[in-house]
């Protein structure tokens, strides 16, 4: 299994690719998904990961 791209606390710049069934937005980093809450389609932010699984990671918007 490959490492996932990301690392817990590292800040990123992504774009908002797709939105989630729950409300959260949906970025990818080298093709791994990495949800975002509070953002919108097509939003480009900077996140802090703040938890990461196998298959994706969870981040937040950061200043």
């Amino acid at each position: 299994m490959k490492k996932p791209p990301v690392n817990v606390g590292e800040v990123r710049e992504v774009r908002i690719v797709a939105m989630g069934s729950g409300g959260d937005g949906i970025a990818k980093v080298n093709g791994f998904v990495v949800f975002v809450p509070g953002t919108e389609l097509n939003d480009v932010v900077r996140v802090r990961i703040t938890k990461v699984l196998k298959k994706f990671a969870f981040a937040e918007v950061v200043e």
